[in-house]
């Protein structure tokens, strides 16, 4: 269908649908979900080219976008391809710049969480060490320079040459940066020592005193609910505190939580767990479980209470993420096999699961010793019975 493209026509546009104008062949427009883009289609060099010229909005118009599709043939025309020229063009532009870009792109479809982390270590780090540099100047050697920098801190300067790698890749398949040019490539991550710690019953029965001193001292219900669950479900902890009562079925004792780090999750609930849940007060107007200070908002920061808690209970070295662990290694010693253990927790690789191992093969050698002592005492015994029987006879 042709006819002039307005602003008329362009509103009017139904998701899926293109229109190509009148006056300039080869303009056209089209909508796909809701947002409208102009476009260019033609042939250089003997092949069909489809050119994106931009979104509807400012600064683009029915006419601006006309006159551009205008620009662009001419150049086209005079055997100039304009998307190369812009690629080249953009190549020249600095880590900053480009990285504006690739913010649009990618981080923002990232989970909060991960796009947070994104921005923060490239303002912190990658911004100060090559952010002036052009994106296709920057070489391995600076890479290296960087990670280097951050070698007090492993597990930042491995995540920051994670980010660098998916930044440069991305350049690459823009063309912004030559195909197999990645700088990270090649470069080894620093070890990061994983740290295992779990709670001891006694040091269980250590927290379980001073959350309950913390609720008769300043009744802190939602603190103590928001700890008490972590160690009881094993869940992250934006999974409790983002917790709404919407996602709690205590009927069959699960939580249906629509988004989590790895996407949709059901955590199953114990008996402990829903009894928590089932004592927790309910605020009117208020969707989360863990309610917060503010109205209608839940719990922010609970590492400030936590610190209190953990020094009461003589668990200074104790982190929140630790009680995750703790969940899992009593899994893991309660004869729960790594798959088990590994959906309990919701991992989505079984290396990642693999550091509870020993547990289960501690739990697996108990078994093995007692089943061991049982057939062997029949076994002794009845050498030993026969032995006597020989001497005697003897």
């Amino acid at each position: 269908m042709r006819r002039k493209i307005t602003i008329r026509v362009v509103n009017g546009l139904q998701p899926g649908e293109t229109i190509w104008d009148e006056v300039v062949k080869g303009f056209g427009a089209r909508r796909q979900k809701e947002a409208v883009s102009y476009i260019l289609k033609t042939r250089f060099r003997g092949r069909q080219k489809l050119i994106t010229i931009g979104r509807h909005g400012s600064p683009w118009t029915p006419d601006t976008a006309r006159k551009e599709a205008q620009r662009l043939l001419v150049l086209l025309e005079q055997g100039i391809d304009p998307v190369e020229k812009k690629r080249q063009e953009r190549a020249k532009e600095s880590v900053e710049a480009l990285w504006k870009q690739f913010d649009e792109e990618h981080v923002e479809k990232l989970k909060e969480r991960t796009r947070q982390e994104y921005r923060r270590l490239f303002r912190q780090y990658v911004l100060p060490s090559m952010g002036k540099k052009p994106l296709a100047d920057v070489s391995r050697d600076d890479v290296v320079s960087l990670h280097r920098k951050l070698k007090d801190k492993p597990r930042t300067a491995n995540f920051c040459l994670s980010v660098l790698s998916k930044f440069m890749n991305w350049a690459e398949t823009k063309g912004y940066r030559q195909q197999y040019s990645n700088p990270v490539r090649g470069i080894r991550k620093y070890p990061e020592n994983r740290r295992e710690r779990f709670l001891s019953q006694e040091e269980l029965k250590a927290l379980s005193q001073a959350l309950d001193e913390k609720l008769r001292e300043r009744n802190d219900i939602y603190v103590v609910a928001a700890i008490r669950l972590l160690i009881l479900t094993g869940a992250r902890l934006n999974e409790i505190l983002t917790l709404k009562w919407e996602h709690v079925d205590l009927e069959r004792g699960l939580l249906l939580l629509p988004d989590s780090k790895t996407g949709r999750k059901v955590i199953v609930l114990n008996e402990a767990a829903c009894k928590v849940l089932l004592e927790l007060p309910r605020q009117k107007g208020n969707p989360y479980v863990i309610c917060g200070h503010k109205k209608g908002q839940h719990l922010v920061n609970l590492q400030k209470p936590w610190r209190r808690i953990r020094k009461r209970a003589g668990l200074e070295d104790v982190r929140i993420h630790d009680l995750r662990h703790t969940f899992a290694s009593l899994a893991a010693r309660k004869g729960g096999s790594l798959p088990k253990v590994g959906a309990l927790l919701d991992h989505s690789q079984i290396q990642t699961t693999q550091r509870y191992a020993h547990l289960i093969a501690d739990d697996i050698r108990q078994l093995a010793d007692a089943v061991g002592d049982q057939i062997g005492t029949i076994l002794f015994n009845a050498d030993e019975t026969a032995r006597k029987e020989m001497e005697d006879a003897g």
